[in-house]
């Protein structure tokens, strides 16, 4: 009988585990910390580093609100194109650059529907139009428990959802990933089940830190990042950020999430970072910042309590996690 080639959750591995193993598998003598850096660990295993330089980001606005940039150290860009989960071209944190380099999105186009009064196909050049791309510099943090800092382009997500004017019993915001096994290849196999799809309920989507993401670094979105369009919403963990979207619907209904439906009770709809709140197999207390040494405290909703704990007011967050 043939392996079974579904990725269980229970098989992903956390950041901390991942480079330790492989410094071992090296026979490499380093602090823990120290593997804490993507490009480091990359050169001591002799993995080749993508060499990735898309287009500049034409009218870049610097964020006129503080809230939407940190004051931290910036995860090197090396890291950030080459330290990936993207699990429609590779369950290997390693393989999603080379794997995802011939990835093409010309004539992408982004359907935008369910209860709303002006259902709309944008292509990029029509998202382009919808608000001047801003730099957001934003903590990400990883649900296995590492982090990153990224400077990233784009605009909030609310911009786009009003000029559909969405309807009075809109209560959700679905999304869909590409599905196109001949250009994500992995999804010829049956890791998760394909198309990905993520929600957030509605004053999620419509917060003004949710980001409809088209860039970072002052560039174009790297294939491996999630190009040409993703989603980035700070103060949850990584797996919400949906990649390479090509479909947004407003629902009544609270949509499925792929992490969600694919383990449940280690995975939550919402997925708001929560120090307290343990995954099952690891503590969410701390986290390993790419590019530092040691670990650092994790931050309730990821240092966006002050503009986001209102969302949850009086919702049990072990409950609704």
């Amino acid at each position: 009988m043939a392996a079974d080639p579904k990725i269980h959750a229970s098989e992903v591995t956390p950041a901390a585990l991942y480079f330790n193993r492989r410094s071992l598998m090296r026979g490499g003598v380093l602090a823990a910390g120290a593997l804490g850096s993507a490009a480091l660990y990359r050169r001591l295993n002799h993995v080749e580093m993508a060499k990735v330089e898309t287009a500049a980001v034409v009218g870049l606005t610097k964020p006129a609100v503080s809230a939407y940039t940190v004051d931290e150290p910036k995860t090197p860009y090396e890291s950030v194109v080459n330290y990936n989960n993207f699990y429609e071209f590779s369950t290997d944190k390693d393989g999603v650059a080379p794997a995802a380099s011939a990835f093409a999105t010309v004539g992408w186009k982004v359907a935008v529907g369910g209860l709303v009064h002006k259902p709309r196909v944008f292509d990029l050049d029509d998202l382009k139009k919808v608000s001047p791309p801003e730099e957001r510099v934003y903590r990400m943090r990883c649900v296995e428990a590492w982090s990153m800092v990224v400077p990233w382009v784009g605009f909030s997500l609310a911009k786009l959802l009003e000029t559909v004017e969405p309807m009075a019993a809109a209560r959700y915001v679905a999304f869909e990933t590409l599905f196109d096994a001949k250009r994500m290849p992995n999804q010829k196999r049956d890791v998760l089940p394909w198309p990905y799809v993520e929600g957030l309920r509605m004053d999620e989507a419509m917060h003004p830190l949710t980001l409809l993401t088209t860039g970072l670094y002052g560039r174009d979105l790297p294939a491996q990042d999630g190009a040409p369009v993703r989603l980035i919403v700070p103060w949850k963990y990584g797996f919400k950020g949906i990649k390479s979207i090509v479909k947004v619907t407003l629902t009544a209904m609270q949509p499925p999430a792929t992490w969600n439906l694919q383990a449940p009770s280690e995975y939550g709809f919402f997925a708001n970072v929560n120090p307290r709140h343990a995954h099952p197999r690891w503590s969410q207390a701390t986290e390993q910042r790419i590019g530092e040494t040691g670990r650092r405290q994790t931050l309730m909703f990821n240092g966006y309590a002050d503009q986001v704990a209102s969302l949850y007011a009086g919702m049990d967050l072990d409950v609704s996690f």
